[in-house]
Formats: C-alpha cells, sequence, structure tokens
C-alpha cells in the first residue's frame, strides 16, 4: 500500500518527546532583544545565501562537487566564512538536509492524514515510516554524506525529532511497552546507510522496503497489518 505525502511549509517547532504526547521539538529558542533579532536576521540571510549556493552546486555536480571553497566562490564569501557559519563540510550538509526534515515534521505535526493528525496513532506511524524511506531514497548521497560520526549521529536534533514522534504514536498503541527502545528498533529501520544497502546495492525495490515497514511495525504492535 502505498502513501501519498504532500510536503507542506516549515512550522515552528514542537515540544520535546518525554513531554505527554506532542511531537518534538527541533529547537527552542527564547525571545530575543531587537539588536539581536537585527543580527540574527543578518546571520539567516547569510546563511540561506550559502546554503542556496550549495545546493545549486549539488544540481549541478552532485555531493561530491560540495566542498566548502567552492560553496565560498559560489555565494562570492571567503572560505572562512562558510566555515564560521557550518563548522565543517558535514555541518553544511547537515544544514542542507535540516530544511527538508523541517518539512517533514511539519507534516506529521499537521499536514494532512494519515501522516499528519486525523488519522489513528497506526495509520500515522505506517505513514511516517514510508514518508521517511523515500525522501531517503530521494536524497540518499546527501544523507549519507552528512551523516554524523556513530557517537553523535543518535543525538543530533533532527534525528531525535522523528524518533521522538515515533515515541508518541508508540505510546498511543502501546503504552505498556518499552516505547524509547522499540522506536530505536524501528528508526533502524529507516536507516539512510540501510536503505543505500539494500536498494542499490541489493536492488530491491522502494514497494519492498515499504511493505517490509508495515509488517515490521505491524509486528512491533502486535496488530494486523493493512488489507
Amino acid at each position: 500500500m502505498l502513501y501519498a505525502v504532500v510536503m507542506s511549509s516549515p512550522l515552528p517547532p514542537c515540544p520535546q518527546p518525554q513531554e505527554p504526547l506532542d511531537a518534538p521539538r527541533l529547537l527552542d529558542v527564547g525571545p530575543a532583544a531587537p539588536e539581536e533579532t537585527n543580527l540574527r536576521a543578518d546571520a539567516a540571510r547569510n546563511r540561506a545565501r550559502l546554503l542556496e549556493a550549495a545546493a545549486r552546486l549539488i544540481a549541478e555536480q552532485g555531493v561530491a562537487g560540495v566542498t566548502m571553497e567552492a560553496v565560498a566562490t559560489a555565494a562570492q564569501v571567503g572560505k572562512g566564512t562558510v566555515f564560521r557559519r557550518f563548522g565543517d563540510r558535514t555541518g553544511l550538509l547537515t544544514a542542507l538536509l535540516d530544511h527538508s526534515a523541517a518539512r517533514l515534521q511539519a507534516d506529521f505535526m499537521s499536514g494532512p492524514p494519515p501522516l499528519g493528525p486525523g488519522a489513528s496513532p497506526l495509520e500515522r506511524l505506517r505513514a511516517f515510516g514510508v514518508a521517511v524511506l523515500y525522501r531517503s531514497a530521494e536524497q540518499l548521497d546527501l544523507q549519507l554524506a552528512a551523516q554524523p560520526e556513530p557517537c553523535r549521529r543518535y543525538s543530533h536534533p533532527a534525528s531525535g525529532a522523528l524518533r521522538g514522534h515515533v515515541m508518541v504514536l508508540l505510546r498511543q498503541i502501546v503504552p505498556d511497552d518499552d516505547c524509547e527502545l522499540l522506536a530505536h528498533t524501528l528508526m533502524a529501520w529507516l536507516d539512510p546507510a540501510l536503505v543505500h544497502h539494500l536498494t542499490r546495492q541489493c536492488g530491491m525495490p522502494m514497494e519492498r522496503l515499504e511493505t517490509g515497514w508495515v509488517d515490521l511495525v505491524a509486528r512491533v504492535t502486535r496488530t494486523e497489518p493493512p488489507r
């Protein structure tokens, strides 16, 4: 069964997964003074300019073409500016993925069902995994290049937000189970490295991965898969 997922514009962050049954927060930014707001606006414009340049390079040359020097040249700034803004190449690539992650978060927070509110928690969980699978397949090279080192991978805010949403849904479906560990188990199936291995190295079609996700959800939640 295929779930149609319509991406919407980013919405403000939502609450942390440990808070009662709400979607997790990507960022928590307090109020700023007026001069701070102006500085942040300038920084945001510069950041957007650099990310636009990086996105153009990916479209023209692929992920391999995105280096700090190439982005600086494309954006007509010094290389040091790019390093100050993103730290390193992984930080730059991760920032490129943040917009997509925010769009996905907006979809499961307030988009149309079955991904967004209005469907049952079980239907939403099935649709969530399918949405993440296809998002990974579309951005696979970028996701693999931007993946943090193993000791930081699971603590990244975007990763925590997605895992937190899965945990929230599981708490509504199987409230007596260890939903935190189950969320890690389910998210492992959606890992970009696994999607790469199964699709590009093993030649599996996406439809098989989708079916596998729906079956895994049924087994974890002890429910019947859709007919």
